[in-house]
């Protein structure tokens, strides 16, 4: 009878355990999520502001990233210049720092001429804003393509990737 109730007692831990850890949120969101709707001003066009379900219709690429960050830095950049060379009316990029600086995002997108053709803005709170605990971003943030329903179809695109996918 000893052995039955610590065997129950195993079994209701290991139980408990497996429900926490399937109920923990995901690093980020996943394929098939709908991208939460946002407010953001764009630094080319400071006169009216815009929101992610304005450019539903549209497939979008949505890039978080940072100065600080080497990694998302570059791989805005690259993402950008494939957006440029494509010329396509089918894509629109929304690019969204978080740097809590705005002299240093300004100076950035400078240094790695982001084109006037991407919404880019600046999130200043950084990792303490809404919309990074929104989107369950941490280290190393991330970028989705979304379709034209505003669902995430890509997440971490390479810019080979978003190339041949919207060719």
């Amino acid at each position: 009878m000893r052995y039955v109730k610590w065997i129950f007692v195993v079994l209701l831990i290991s139980s408990l355990t497996s429900f926490v850890e399937k109920n923990k949120p995901n690093r980020g969101l996943d394929v098939g999520d709908i991208a939460p709707d946002f407010k953001f001003k764009s630094m080319f066009d400071k006169q009216e502001d815009q929101k992610l379900s304005y450019l539903k219709g549209q497939y979008v690429l949505l890039c978080f990233w940072a100065s600080y960050d080497a990694q998302s830095r570059m791989q805005n950049v690259c993402l950008n210049n494939v957006l440029h060379a494509m010329n396509s009316d089918k894509l629109r990029m929304v690019s969204v720092s978080f740097d809590e600086n705005r002299s240093i995002f300004e100076e950035t997108i400078r240094k790695d001429q982001i084109v006037k053709s991407v919404y880019c803005f600046v999130e200043t709170k950084g990792k303490s804003s809404d919309l990074f605990q929104e989107y369950r971003l941490s280290r190393g943030l991330t970028n989705y393509l979304l379709d034209a329903n505003g669902v995430i179809i890509v997440k971490n695109i390479s810019a080979k990737m978003l190339s041949a996918y919207i060719n």
